[in-house]
């Protein structure tokens, strides 16, 4: 049988991976916003450049060739 103390040090336990878990969700929250900022960035950087080469499709617009 399980006694109280037992289970209040699992509760301690499980409270301490939760938070855990929250802290790294949450880093990799911050992490995934500011590449996707960046991704985006460097998409509109390459469109502009394609735009100003005289390519008349945007790569990032053109099919790939397997279609």
């Amino acid at each position: 049988m399980t006694s109280t103390t037992d289970l209040e040090e699992r509760i301690a336990h499980l409270t301490r991976a939760v938070d855990d878990l929250s802290d790294i969700v949450a880093r990799q929250e911050g992490e995934i916003s500011r590449l996707t900022y960046r991704v985006q960035m460097l998409m509109e950087r390459e469109a502009s450049r394609e735009m100003d080469t005289g390519s008349s499709i945007p790569l990032a617009d053109q099919r790939p060739p397997h279609y």
